[in-house]
């Protein structure tokens, strides 16, 4: 990795609650920013500003209910709406709590299948965008093409951690380096070869990231992180790069198979 600082850049860009070039916003925003993007840095997009981009803004009055969506709702104190919305967007459905769905979508452990009904007009609701990893990869070309320099990417959403108030930085996509270091076999400060760790490199920068995009009225959605170190290549990074199978997820496999009978209480 590298020695020199970490910089995170912000860059406003204009509000948007329809389709619109992002591509072109993108290019427009840096230049209006007067950020010149170099050979290594990382350039974070949210997540939701690109699937706005697309088009993935639905009208919750449009929606029709089905019986199961209904009965979901139901049984975890819902809008009718936002369950039929998970029920179609999510990848799994493991369970929820009052007024909310845990899911599993596009690799990442969710609320809600990453459904978003904040900075978009009441009454709408923002999606994941399709193809996550593939819009990574085409802002990647972009750049390269029409400003000549190679940079990675990522798509940058909020994460609840497991047992943690507050959000944080989750890396939806990825595009130009490897998401996870595998740092096992090599040498801590004594000596002893890592067993299990894995650093995520690109939920790392996506949480430096985001400290400067803000989560409310703040119009940043994009960052240029530099000096992350990070070593670009063009090989094609998926989901299974990422996501973890569920039998090997402490939380997933804790919290169903590996749930004790009879679980102590805080404090005990």
């Amino acid at each position: 990795m590298s020695n020199q600082p970490l910089t995170a850049i912000p860059v406003a860009a204009p509000v948007y609650h329809d389709s619109f070039d992002l591509h072109a916003t993108l290019l427009d925003a840096l230049h209006a920013a007067a950020v010149t993007l170099q050979d290594g840095d990382v350039l974070a997009v949210s997540s939701k500003y690109a699937a706005i981009s697309a088009g993935r803004v639905v009208r919750l009055a449009d929606v029709q209910v089905s019986d199961a969506a209904q009965q979901l709702a139901e049984r975890y104190a819902m809008n009718p709406v936002m369950a039929q919305l998970v029920l179609s967007e999510a990848d799994h459905v493991f369970g929820g709590i009052p007024g909310f769905l845990l899911t599993f979508k596009d690799g990442i452990l969710s609320p809600n299948a990453g459904i978003d009904r904040s900075n978009i007009p009441n009454g709408y609701a923002v999606l994941f965008p399709v193809d996550p990893y593939g819009v990574a990869v085409a802002i990647r070309s972009l750049v390269r093409a029409r400003l000549g320099v190679d940079v990675g990417v990522i798509l940058t959403d909020s994460w609840l951690m497991p047992g943690r108030l507050g959000t944080t930085g989750v890396a939806l996509a990825t595009a130009g380096f490897q998401p996870v270091q595998d740092e096992r076999g090599k040498a801590d400060l004594f000596g002893n070869p890592m067993q299990v760790t894995q650093r995520g490199l690109a939920d790392t920068i996506c949480a430096a990231a985001q400290l400067v995009m803000g989560e409310r009225d703040e119009a940043r959605p994009i960052a240029v992180v530099r000096g992350s170190g990070v070593t670009l290549t063009d090989a094609p990074i998926t989901q299974a790069d990422v996501a973890i199978d569920w039998p090997l997820c402490i939380y997933v496999q804790s919290l169903t198979q590996g749930l004790l009978i009879s679980a102590p209480t805080a404090g005990d």
